[in-house]
């Protein structure tokens, strides 16, 4: 079949039944030939393209990297009408770049990062609302719930008091560091299995190589029911897609992929291709070979050069809404070329959208054959939007403007040439420099005398030299006249423009090193090569710290990439758990890791998920939080406990704000404690006061006690003596009265006896004691 050069796409403006046609297909293939790789009137590929362009600067930028790029120029600057022949130089290019990108590369690749899931769909969102709802009520009714819980015994708290935030800030930090879904958990840990079983952290080196030396960097993921999801490396030098001026490629139509294929696996993959086919297509790969394949070691008729291709269009979902005998409506999936009324006359009418949709094709670079041609199966749309289509390419080129890439090797390659010539050029004075030799003068030899018969000629002069350093001269000849060459051996100094010239040459060399540096931003503290000793630690740091942030678009363009190909993941995995028959071979794989999060896994189809990456901070940022941790131990403003939860917090951001919540309370804490102690020294003191006081009454009422036993004592002692002095008197009342009996007795006997002598006496004496009748005026035996 002729072939008709031109790059001009169809039309995206036609029906849909046409843009899934072989067709369509065959013209989408050859104007993207057309656009990249450039053919001459027979259909042969030239290697003239924008394909080949992009390839040979790339392999030389690639070569650069590596410190093996071309000698030939080198030997352009130094040669003479070509000739190289008195030329005996070591042509290897000195490794200078390889140094600086490998600073890049393995500097990033250490960074750790964690991929973070949160879910964004209706369901997700409510329940992250709910929570935060319950969580406010506890935070309110706190005091309520402890009154209640104290005096009732009812637990009337959603949410662990313990743990509860107490502030709003602290409420949004616990949100972010420690609240997670269940699914959010599953879908982390599926991530993070499908990552490992593809070796992504292999291919992360690998996409901050190319993004280091070439400026771009590719990856993409598949799905196929046998293979299961795959993360796939995509080199730069082979892809081809549509124009863009954005950095990240999301407004590309079309994205493409050269693979060599060999026969065999050609066929298992298209199965449909005969044997006539197949002879077709190698005449193709042997007869319009490609302009950079001429003189492969490795070139094999039984490979060919295949195109892959997603091509993203549109297509229009059309629904016949018909109007039923119940009055009610029922929807009827139609063709696009449907087109009824749309007042609903006859009882019908047409709903219709226009959805992005992916095409998949292949092609034999070089021929007119379509491999493949067809909608793709299991396309990635995001749940909060349907209409619209991811790609499988993910692309980042951090450092474009107007379809032109620029890296770092790229922006130093010019100083890297004027190195290795100057190199060169160090190699040729060393090969031209001579040792320093001695001027002797044989006629000032010949006018002097030893003195000793012996003949002092040039021989025995060098000898004396090089063994003594010693030199014999005369002033005037054998005549008395000067002798001109009264110091016959001279030195001869032969290095002197050699030594001059090498050490411009290697400040030349130490120039085109620092305007690397100064370029690339990668400085000697990134390296730490040359370390100043008397630079403090600090600032040393701070310039590396510079360098990292001249190279924080590398960072953040290989951060891109890994989030972007998470959130396909994320978006493949529902197509496994939702369509996909190797739905339960999945579901083990990940159970195996976390058998928990099983229930969780088979409902992930249901949530729409937003995926962001959490890196880890550097050394800079990691000794900035941790002096901070370090002051706040010192002051007393945070506990040990606290410092283990801050340093464990990845984001520095919340780290630092978490570390001002812990500080807040831990002000409140020491404030409460010093008002505890207060207050325990004011309930001392009070305990202290009424312990005098009850000691104090307790003395008194001792005394007291002690006064009333003693007048007790004494009422006794009293007592006792009146009954005392009551005995005594009625024992002496007792005796009187016996005494006046018998004295009556005797008065009675002797009444007669004395009859007479009373009549001679006035009165006779009476014996009653006078008083001693009455108690308490003692004994007196006085009246006795």
């Amino acid at each position: 079949m002729a072939y008709r050069n031109t790059n001009n796409f169809p039309s995206q403006v036609v029906p849909d039944v046409e843009k899934i046609s072989y067709d369509y297909g065959l013209k989408v293939a050859l104007a993207i030939e057309g656009e990249w790789f450039d053919r001459n009137e027979d259909g042969n590929i030239r290697g003239n393209g924008r394909f080949y362009s992009n390839k040979n600067n790339f392999h030389n930028l690639r070569l650069y990297a590596r410190g093996e790029q071309s000698v030939q120029k080198y030997k352009n600057e130094l040669s003479i009408n070509g000739d190289l022949s008195y030329l005996n130089l070591d042509w290897k290019p000195v490794p200078v770049i390889p140094k600086f990108v490998d600073i890049v590369v393995n500097g990033m690749t250490e960074r750790n990062y964690d991929i973070k899931v949160f879910s964004q769909d209706p369901y997700g969102v409510a329940k992250r609302t709910e929570y935060m709802e319950s969580v406010l009520r506890d935070m309110k009714m706190k005091e309520f719930d402890a009154v209640a819980k104290a005096q009732l015994n009812m637990d009337l708290a959603e949410n662990d008091p313990e743990t509860l935030p107490e502030t709003e800030q602290e409420l949004e930090l616990h949100m972010q560091l420690t609240y997670k879904q269940a699914t959010e958990l599953a879908e982390e840990q599926a991530i993070s299995v499908l990552l490992q079983g593809n070796n992504y952290e292999l291919t992360r080196k690998r996409l901050y190589y190319d993004l280091a030396v070439l400026g771009i960097a590719s990856v993409k993921t598949t799905f196929s029911t046998s293979e299961g999801v795959k993360v796939e490396y995509v080199d730069p030098d082979r892809m081809v897609h549509s124009y863009t001026e954005s950095p990240y490629f999301d407004d590309v139509y079309y994205i493409g992929e050269v693979k060599t294929v060999p026969i065999n696996e050609l066929v298992k993959e298209f199965p449909h291709l005969s044997n006539e086919d197949l002879e077709e297509i190698q005449q193709y790969n042997n007869s319009r070979t490609y302009e950079y394949n001429k003189g492969r070691r490795d070139q094999d008729i039984n490979q060919v050069e295949v195109l892959y291709f997603n091509w993203k269009t549109y297509m229009n979902e059309v629904y016949k809404l018909k109007e039923t005998g119940s009055g009610g409506e029922k929807a009827i999936e139609k063709d696009d070329q449907f087109d009824p009324p749309t007042d609903m006359q006859g009882g019908f009418a047409k709903l219709s959208r226009q959805v992005e949709v992916l095409y998949e094709g292949a092609t034999i670079i070089g021929s007119d054959k379509l491999l493949k041609w067809e909608m793709a199966e299991n396309m990635m749309r995001s749940k909060s939007d349907m209409t619209k289509v991811k790609m499988n390419y993910s692309i980042v080129a951090p450092r474009m403007y107007q379809g032109r890439i620029e890296s770092i090797v790229s922006r130093i390659t010019g100083f890297a040439d004027m190195i290795q010539l100057t190199h060169l050029k160090l190699q040729q004075v060393m090969a031209r420099m001579v040792p320093d030799g001695v001027y002797l003068d044989a006629d000032g030899l010949a006018e002097i005398d030893l003195g000793n018969g012996t003949n002092y000629n040039p021989q025995e002069a060098l000898n004396m030299f090089f063994q003594t350093g010693s030199v014999i001269g005369r002033s005037f000849t054998a005549d008395g006249d000067p002798n001109p060459g009264k110091v016959p051996i001279q030195e001869i100094s032969n290095g002197k423009g050699a030594g001059g010239k090498m050490q411009t040459l290697i400040a030349n060399y130490n120039y085109y090193m620092q305007m690397i540096r100064d370029v690339t931003g990668l400085n000697e503290a990134r390296d730490g090569s040359t370390p100043d000793r008397n630079a403090l630690v600090g600032v040393q740091k701070l310039a590396a710290a510079n360098s990292n942030t001249a190279t924080r678009h590398i960072l953040q363009a290989g951060l891109f990439l890994t989030a972007d190909i998470a959130e396909q993941l994320s978006l493949r995995i529902s197509d496994v758990l939702e369509y996909s028959p190797t739905r339960d071979a999945f579901l083990q794989q990940i159970g195996v890791h976390n058998v928990a999060t099983l229930e969780e896994m088979s409902e992930l189809h249901l949530y729409d998920f937003g995926i962001f990456i959490e890196l880890a901070p550097d050394e800079e940022e990691r000794q900035l939080l941790e002096n901070n941790i370090q002051m706040a131990l010192a002051q007393k403003i945070i506990k040990l406990s606290d410092a283990i939860d801050i340093r464990n917090t990845k984001n520095v951001k919340l780290a630092n704000e978490l570390l001002k919540i812990k500080e807040k309370k831990k002000v409140k804490e020491d404030q409460a404690m010093q008002q505890q102690n207060i207050q325990a020294q004011q309930q001392a003191q009070q305990q202290t006061a009424q312990a005098q006081a009850q000691a104090e009454t307790q003395k008194q009422q001792a005394l007291t006690q002690s006064q009333i036993q003693l007048e007790q004592a004494k009422a006794e002692f009293r007592a006792k003596t009146l009954q005392q002095e009551a005995q005594i008197k009625k024992d002496l009342m007792e005796a009187e009265f016996q005494y006046n009996m018998k004295l009556r007795a005797l008065e009675a006997e002797g009444k007669g006896m004395v009859e007479d002598k009373k009549q001679n006496q006035a009165a006779s004496k009476k014996f009653e004691s006078a008083g001693n009748d009455e108690l308490g005026t003692g004994l007196n035996m006085n009246q006795f």
